[in-house]
């Protein structure tokens, strides 16, 4: 629910994806009800709820990552723009779709492989063979990654001799590498302490100024710094939608008002 003023704000923005009536279901049990919510171009949106909210159900919608398991399902439609493609359609590759839609997870998950295989990895499997080309994409996205300087000299030993907040950075320089238009991150902060939490952010705020940028976070006042946008979400509905520092100061709704002042969740 948004008011005049987030309608007209909204319409003004660039909409990088928009879900359209997406609904999903694990087998017979419908997680995601009806969802219709934009992503705007270059800005960063969280979503926020209690756990089992479907947060990280309607995330992985985005990169098709449900298809890799049975019985999973969905209704409605996900379009990305500017080709105004619906990623949920039949005959999209979802190979490809995760090539443009990137991933950074909970944990930090380097392969086990050299920092710069790591990086690399996506080039390699989008059928990339030139050498230069490839120690071009790993330098700059370890640049992106604010990570070239602590590794530039480290690139073929194992990513696994990394501290956690590096491991992350590696991944998200690996999601960086094919070029994403749109990023997914799965509370990406939460298996790390605060110094290198803070290291993430600011580069989450450095990032949007050339990807979009889609977060589930557990953590109310992570959301309040890092995003443009935020959504509330209760039990697989949307509740609320809207510019940040509005809906955490003046929600619409009252469950929303609820979860963000600790009445419920």
């Amino acid at each position: 629910m948004m008011s005049a003023l987030e309608t007209h704000v909204s319409e003004l923005l660039a909409t990088k994806a928009e879900a359209r009536k997406l609904s999903f279901y694990y087998g017979d049990f419908r997680a995601l009800k009806n969802i219709t919510m934009p992503v705007h171009e270059r800005k960063v949106t969280a979503l926020i709820g209690p756990s089992g909210c479907g947060k990280s159900t309607f995330l992985r919608c985005f990169n098709r990552m449900h298809d890799l398991y049975p019985g999973n399902r969905y209704e409605g439609e996900i379009i990305l723009q500017p080709d105004n493609a619906n990623l949920l359609a039949r005959d999209v590759d979802p190979i490809e779709v995760r090539m443009r839609i990137g991933m950074v997870f909970q944990k930090p998950n380097p392969f086990p492989k050299s920092v710069f295989e790591n990086v690399a990895y996506g080039l390699r499997v989008r059928g990339e063979s030139s050498r230069r080309r490839i120690e071009e994409k790993v330098e700059q996205a370890l640049q992106d990654a604010a990570l070239w300087e602590e590794v530039k000299n480290r690139l073929h030993q194992p990513a696994y001799n990394l501290s956690g907040g590096q491991q992350q950075r590696l991944c998200i320089a690996r999601a960086l590498a094919t070029d994403p238009e749109l990023l997914l991150f799965d509370e990406p902060t939460s298996a790390l302490d605060p110094i290198a939490t803070a290291s993430i952010e600011e580069l989450m705020h450095d990032l949007k100024e050339r990807v979009t940028i889609l977060i589930v976070t557990h953590n109310m006042q992570q959301a309040a710094r890092v995003s443009d946008f935020t959504a509330y979400m209760y039990l697989g509905d949307l509740i609320e939608f809207g510019i940040t520092d509005e809906l955490f100061i003046k929600p619409k709704m009252k469950q929303t008002e609820d979860y963000i002042t600790g009445r419920f969740g």
